[in-house]
């Protein structure tokens, strides 16, 4: 993926946000594409297809939690890397975008630089992950590295890409207890700071949509694959 094709649609209700954080992006050489609020975030990801989404959550007209919700039901965009900017820095709005769909989270004020160096991050994370195209079998379940999508009885369970990510790493090594840490390393990478709680909110969507029995929990040490 070469820099000059990275599109990224950055979403705030605030012009200065936009024309900073836009400006210095668009000096690393990213295509930025710019929204107001939620609602007109969702029309411009649908049309222009952006690899990275950075959003504020607290908007008018739609906030940035529902915008992600709705980004991650269209199937073209369910794995755009999302990366919330915003001044609400409690662990529960944490959770909440974790939630949502989100990828990362980034918190207010934040300089230029450092918020260039993360995007670096995700998007570097991105273009690793794209070169292993494995397709696991594993439990009766198809998992399709390339494609991000899993099939399960027939059917085809989409997963936001996080969620994709801790699962394709839980069932690689069936019966092999993964410590939160390592979870978090491989999933998350050391650039984003989460907390351990982000790995019991994934578990829970994926209990929910893939089966309760698959995934254990080690108390006090992390989670494992079952079949």
């Amino acid at each position: 993926m070469k820099k000059r094709n990275i599109k990224i649609l950055l979403v705030d209700d605030e012009p200065d946000i936009l024309e900073i954080v836009g400006y210095n992006l668009i000096l690393e050489g990213y295509q930025v594409i710019t929204a107001n609020n939620g609602k007109e975030a969702i029309i411009k990801a649908r049309k222009e297809m952006p690899d990275l989404i950075i959003m504020d959550v607290m908007m008018p007209e739609m906030d940035g939690m529902e915008a992600c919700e709705n980004i991650r039901k269209i199937p073209d965009l369910n794995n755009v890397i999302i990366a919330f900017l915003t001044a609400r820095s409690e662990d529960y709005s944490q959770m909440a975008g974790f939630d949502a769909g989100a990828d990362d989270y980034i918190t207010k004020p934040i300089k230029p630089k450092l918020l260039v160096s993360k995007v670096k991050a995700l998007l570097r994370r991105l273009k690793e992950q794209e070169k292993n195209s494995e397709t696991l079998n594993v439990g009766g379940i198809e998992i399709n590295r390339e494609e991000y999508k899993i099939i399960k009885e027939n059917i085809v369970i989409a997963l936001p890409r996080k969620e994709f990510e801790l699962f394709y790493l839980l069932a690689s090594k069936p019966g092999k207890v993964f410590k939160r840490d390592e979870i978090l390393d491989k999933v998350w990478g050391n650039e984003v700071v989460v907390g351990g709680r982000t790995i019991d909110v994934h578990i829970r969507k994926l209990r929910e949509k893939i089966g309760e029995d698959f995934f254990k929990t080690i108390k006090g040490v992390g989670y494992k694959f079952e079949v």
